[in-house]
């Protein structure tokens, strides 16, 4: 009998298929593997899954000779080893100790015995979930695949039954996101045919700007808004002749951050782009939480960015007639006042005390009162009657919808503080789901534009209006634009300025866009980047490098170039006399001398050259200067050569004695050119500030210890001996430049302010000055390197 026809027999023997037995043939190292355990196991006849098991345990020899492989294949024959990961695990184990394996290490290494209950893998994965809350919301179902390879590797979850997995991260999903709709399809096939477009509009098109192609390229016309009551669309009309009203509608409980810059340009520039108009409106129903100093902010971010509201209006400034609508919806049958607490409401949303799904919904013991009963308990709400938390008005919408967004919203609630523009007159206040609809019909908004995270609550917003029978605005929802490696939430910023991690809100290191002004980026910058990313549904999650490059890209288009040195060393040129001076022209960037002109730069006997442009030694790849190395200096005519090395006693080099190789007779091309300061013209820099990332990771969210753990030790570095030349002062009253970057449609005239006065250092980055700058203090934030490469180091 040949050695295959003996393989196929042991196989057939231990109960394998013609099948099976063809796959496991095409392998040599295996079958050799498979026939060698079926011989030391004197296995005959066992079960399909035993079966799967010893296969992948020849799969893991490879062919390879393993001694005591034996005890592995007992474990499986005895029912102790039940699954392919326990078998790998076994291996592992007696690979690693091939003379001191036996049952019992076997045994732990394996997990045999071990029991993980349900409670405590839907535990686990909870937990797990939550940390990658903000990545969940942002990505949706598309995470499920690797939520499920990413909690296998939990190593509390390593011996748990892996069928729990996929349900458990299934309920997961329905609680923090919703049950899935179209945003988590994935289209096959794009449409065949583009919509047909009039003239006007192809000529629109033509500009290729985020406004005219993708999400925002294919809205609807303002006529073409659906109505339940076709009539309110004539009346609509009537006032707005069709023109585009957009609104930005910011909660002033907060600072601004990146996210909500693509917010403003999405909804001033759409209404601008289609020769329209754009509110700001302050959506100030939370007095609790609402600061002046949030509104002054807002204001001036959407100034910054090159943006004018409109009209600047306020919720508040609706509140008389919201509560007109309110009691119009008691007297329609479409609200009732509800006594529950907090606890009780989800329990009748089907919901646990932590947010998960948990039971049948009910509705509320109040939601069949009469009008009147309702209608005299929500003016008594109005009249203070009930402390916060007594008492609520809710929409009688539907309880049994698939969407949590119908399961009867609440439209007032009392509220026991002053509002910072109505005063003491109001002791109950409309949430967002009652005001933000209703505010857009008063304000005749053609195109309300949110993003995705309200895609349910577009069914909540046409139900009230349609329930009041008032213009219904559209709703249409796009993706929102997150960085990596930082935190954006108002509560997580907070608590690195209360903690003394950051210096404050504007802190260069944040993304709040208070601190990307600080920091230096122009404006322009960001308009130019947010249009080269466009809008789609989807969410647009952008690594940092990513966006320091497009900034990187706008700065070297529209900043002049000087010379600065961090950690200078003084160096004397021996062979030039004291009142030596050449004024050399420099251009502020070489080859663009029409928009930047240039400046003259004093050279003479003392100069000053960063420390990391001298070596004591040479190497291949060092360019600088050394003993036995000149260097080249830029603009300078002539190369510099070493003659003497002034040092302290603990080596530290204090002074270097150079001569200036001024003979044309002998002079060489150097191999590099460094930068360099004049000293009698120099100009002292109390502070560098070089900002690194915040974080080490790009996910801090996702830190077992929470992110303050995830903290970089070294994202901010400070050189406090740095000069800059005096051409500095040059720039600074220059600023703002407002330089127009070529092929960007985007360029904003900035009207001042420290943050202007940018310049790029060579071979250092790019910098601006920093507001606690002083007439006798000058102090620099880098805006971004000079290379990517630099960025991610």
């Amino acid at each position: 009998m040949s050695a295959e026809e003996e393989l196929v027999g042991l196989l057939k023997n231990v109960g394998l298929t013609d099948k099976r037995i063809d796959e496991v043939r095409k392998n040599k190292r295996v079958s050799k593997s498979f026939s060698e355990i079926i011989n030391e196991g004197g296995i005959t006849k066992t079960d399909e899954k035993q079966i799967a098991l010893l296969h992948s345990l020849a799969v893991d020899s490879k062919g390879n000779e393993v001694p005591r492989r034996d005890l592995v294949t007992k474990g499986i024959l005895d029912g102790r080893l039940t699954s392919s990961l326990q078998v790998s695990e076994a291996l592992k184990y007696i690979k690693e100790n091939p003379d001191t394996a036996n049952v019992e290490g076997l045994n732990q290494h394996a997990g045999v015995g071990v029991e993980v209950s349900e409670e405590t893998v839907r535990k686990v994965i909870e937990d797990y979930m939550q940390s990658r809350a903000e990545e969940i919301e942002a990505k949706r179902y598309s995470m499920v695949p690797s939520l499920l390879g990413e909690v296998r590797k939990i190593p509390d979850l390593k011996w748990a039954k892996p069928n729990l997995f996929k349900p458990i991260i299934d309920s997961n999903m329905v609680r923090m996101v919703g049950e899935k709709d179209e945003r988590d399809v994935v289209k096959k096939e794009k449409k065949k045919q583009a919509k047909k477009a009039d003239p006007a509009r192809k000529e629109k098109v033509e500009e290729r700007t985020m406004f005219s192609e993708g999400f925002l390229g294919e809205l609807h016309k303002t006529e073409e808004s659906p109505q339940k009551y076709p009539e309110l669309m004539e009346e609509y009309l009537k006032i707005t002749k069709g023109k585009v009203l957009t609104r930005f509608p910011p909660e002033p409980n907060g600072y601004l951050h990146i996210g909500h810059s693509k917010a403003i340009m999405v909804n001033f520039g759409y209404a601008k782009f289609h020769k329209g108009d754009c509110y700001l409106r302050f959506d100030d129903t939370n007095p609790e939480a609402e600061e002046d100093v949030y509104f002054e902010s807002i204001k001036d971010m959407i100034s910054w960015l090159g943006f004018e509201p409109w009209k600047i209006t306020y919720s508040s400034d609706y509140f008389d007639r919201l509560y007109d609508l309110a009691e119009k919806l008691i007297m329609s049958g479409g609200a009732y006042v509800c006594h529950c607490t907090a606890e009780e409401v989800k329990a009748q949303r089907g919901l646990k005390s932590d947010g998960t799904l948990g039971g049948e919904r009910f509705p509320s013991p109040y939601r069949s009162r009469s009008v009147e009963e309702n209608l005299k308990e929500f003016r008594k709400m109005k009249d203070g009657a009930y402390k916060s938390g007594e008492a609520t008005l809710r929409m009688k919408q539907d309880l049994y919808s698939p969407n949590p967004q119908m399961w009867d919203l609440v439209a007032y609630r009392v509220v026991e503080k002053a509002h910072p523009r109505t005063g003491t007159k109001w002791k109950i206040y409309p949430t967002y789901d009652f005001t933000h609809c209703l505010v857009d019909s008063f304000e005749h908004i053609s195109h309300s534009l949110c993003t995705t995270e309200f895609r349910l609550s577009r069914e909540s917003y046409e139900w009230l209006c349609d329930a009041l029978h008032v213009y219904r605005p559209a709703q249409r929802e796009y993706g929102r634009l997150n960085i990596t490696g930082t935190v954006l939430s108002k509560r997580k910023i907070a608590k690195l300025v209360n903690e003394g991690i950051v210096r404050g809100w504007d802190d260069p290191r944040l993304y709040t866009l208070e601190a990307i002004r600080r920091r230096g980026i122009p404006p322009g910058a960001i308009l130019s980047f947010i249009n080269t990313l466009g809008v789609t549904t989807s969410t647009t999650n952008i690594q940092v490098i990513r966006f320091e490059s497009a900034v990187r890209w706008y700065l070297d288009h529209s900043t002049p170039r000087l010379m600065m040195v961090l950690d200078p060393i003084e160096v004397e040129i021996e062979n030039l006399s004291e009142d030596h001076e050449e004024l050399l022209e420099v251009p502020y960037k070489p080859g663009d001398n029409v928009k930047f002109s240039s400046r003259k730069v004093p050279f003479g006997k003392r100069i000053y050259i960063d420390r990391s442009d001298y070596s004591d030694s040479v190497s291949k790849e060092y360019f600088r200067l050394a003993p036995g190395q000149p260097v080249g200096l830029i603009r300078v005519p002539y190369n510099i050569s070493v003659s003497q090395v002034i040092k302290s006693p603990e080596g530290h080099v204090k002074k270097i004695v150079a001569h200036y190789d001024n003979d044309p007779s002998a002079h060489k091309k150097p191999k590099t050119y460094i930068q360099w300061v004049p000293k009698s013209a120099a100009v002292p820099v109390s502070e560098v500030r070089v900002q690194n990332p915040l974080f080490c990771s790009e996910n801090p969210q996702a830190h077992p210890d929470g992110f303050l753990s995830d903290i970089n030790p070294h994202s901010e570095e400070i050189f406090r001996h740095a000069v800059v030349e005096p051409a500095f002062h040059e720039v600074q009253r220059m600023s703002p430049m407002n330089i127009p970057v070529d092929g960007c449609k985007f360029n904003v005239k900035e009207a001042g302010g420290p943050h202007t006065v940018r310049f790029q250092a060579l071979r250092v980055g790019y910098f601006c000055l920093d507001k606690d700058s002083t007439d006798d203090a000058i102090v620099l934030n880098r805006i971004v390197t000079l290379k990517e490469d630099a960025a991610k180091a």
